[in-house]
């Protein structure tokens, strides 16, 4: 073996060493999930959409008769949205908004047994605020909020994978 050829491969063996590698499709410890969330939860639907896209073996029920069919229940207890005002300027004008958004969850099978206990989950961000171009502060809102119910679905899904029956 040549020098290049083993200088090529000496980052791969060092990766592999450390315990690097690719996220995979996450495996559950339940072959099918209900989510039982209000009709116009958006976390609820991305959620639905991450799973389905995972390309793992997981089946989601959609019908609530199908409920007790399911091998695990996630329950969304709680999905908030929450703007606190945190920065004024001399004249008490607002010029820092904190955005939250919390979730409560649970996963448990149709029998009751809890594999997630009641949990809460949290996300925030901090924003700028100027009333001059409060449109396009209202449109980075949407992106913020956006953003963190993408990063609690991810949580979610971790959860979901360490989850034991």
């Amino acid at each position: 073996m040549d020098k290049r050829t083993l200088l090529s491969l000496a980052p791969v063996a060092l990766l592999s060493a450390c315990g690097f590698r690719l996220r995979s499709v996450p495996e559950f410890a339940f072959d099918s999930l209900y989510i039982a969330a209000p009709a116009n939860s958006l976390l609820a639907r991305e959620l639905q959409r991450t799973l389905e896209g995972s390309g793992g073996k997981l089946q989601l029920l959609r019908d609530p008769a199908a409920m007790p069919t399911a091998d695990a229940i996630l329950d969304l207890l709680q999905e908030q949205q929450e703007r606190a005002v945190v920065g004024l300027n001399a004249s008490g004008q607002v010029r820092e908004l904190q955005l939250r958004l919390r979730i409560r969850f649970r996963l448990r099978t149709p029998t009751g047994v809890e594999m997630i206990p009641d949990t809460e989950l949290l996300q925030q961000r901090d924003i700028s605020y100027n009333e001059t171009i409060a449109l396009a502060k209202e449109a980075e809102e949407a992106l913020l909020y956006r953003n963190m119910r993408t990063d609690l679905v991810q949580q979610l899904m971790r959860r979901l994978a360490a989850a034991k029956r």
